[in-house]
């Protein structure tokens, strides 16, 4: 297992902790573009016999003081049979690991944020316990775009795989579900960036302190090669228009800004920033 990855954004210790890695088609993830055109990005050495492509679940602990916010909580480890074997194959189930190598337990967190509900994202928001289906972080708030949780809670055709209840809803039972709205602050100096495009409440996550930024993506890009190219869109993507406008703002806010980027789904741990280099944004890892 990955050691957490430590970084510092102006005032705040951020540290980059693995769930381990989800395993996904290629195509699905590169959406319209060829398999020719991304294959070389991936290597082919990185597809497997499934055409598959690991994909990392990289979350984010962020700490200033007595707060304790963790962003993201990965696929967790409730899945079993055939529902992890081949609806979300991959290696998984390892954060709370990750915080113990950071020395803290589920009773330290103070705050979850997730990007959105989607599966890989929110797994460890909740355990089984005695049976029952609980908090995982018993003491911290959990904060959740409100568009996003009513289309979790009301999930179509296309969505109800991803949308798992058990991942969300024991949070309203416990009262510790939060709903917010657009740029809502989770912490001072942490807030909500809305990028619609994966879902339509999709929103990022947004550190700033004394003149220094960072930003962690969520699915705004599932390989950081599609921050570089906006128009490589996941075919995952409800609104890839949407995507599409989303990312070429956010290129030029991270680029202006020179923001550390956190993204979810890179190689472990997913953190560079968008470089102008030869007339072309490239991500440069760090």
């Amino acid at each position: 297992m990955d050691q957490p990855a430590r970084y510092t954004v102006g005032d705040f210790d951020i540290a980059i902790v693995s769930d381990g890695h989800l395993k996904l088609d290629g195509g699905a993830v590169f959406g319209l573009v060829p398999r020719v055109m991304w294959e070389p990005v991936i290597g082919r050495e990185n597809i497997d016999d499934e055409h598959r492509i690991q994909l990392g679940l990289n979350c984010m602990v962020v700490r200033r003081g007595d707060d304790v916010v963790l962003v993201e909580t990965g696929m967790g480890n409730k899945l079993h049979g055939a529902m992890r074997d081949r609806i979300f194959p991959g290696d998984y189930g390892y954060l709370l690991e990750g915080l113990a190598k950071l020395n803290l337990r589920p009773e330290d967190i103070t705050a979850v944020a997730n990007t959105h509900l989607h599966a890989d994202h929110c797994g460890w928001n909740t355990v089984v316990k005695d049976g029952e289906i609980v908090p995982a972080f018993p003491n911290a708030r959990y904060f959740v775009q409100a568009g996003e949780y009513k289309a979790a809670r009301n999930p179509n055709e296309r969505t109800k795989s991803t949308y798992l209840a058990e991942n969300f809803e024991p949070l309203e039972r416990s009262g510790q579900l939060e709903l917010v709205s657009g740029e809502q602050q989770v912490i001072p100096g942490l807030h909500f960036l809305p990028t619609p495009g994966h879902t339509a409440d999709h929103a990022s996550l947004v550190l700033s302190s004394r003149g220094e930024t960072a930003i962690f993506t969520g699915d705004l890009v599932h390989h950081a090669v599609q921050a570089e190219r906006p128009a490589w869109i996941a075919a995952f993507d409800i609104l890839p228009l949407a995507t599409l406008e989303t990312k070429k703002k956010f290129a030029e806010r991270a680029i202006r800004e020179n923001a550390l980027l956190i993204c979810v789904h890179n190689a472990f741990p997913g953190v560079g920033r968008l470089r102008e280099q030869d007339g072309k944004r490239v991500f440069v890892a760090e």
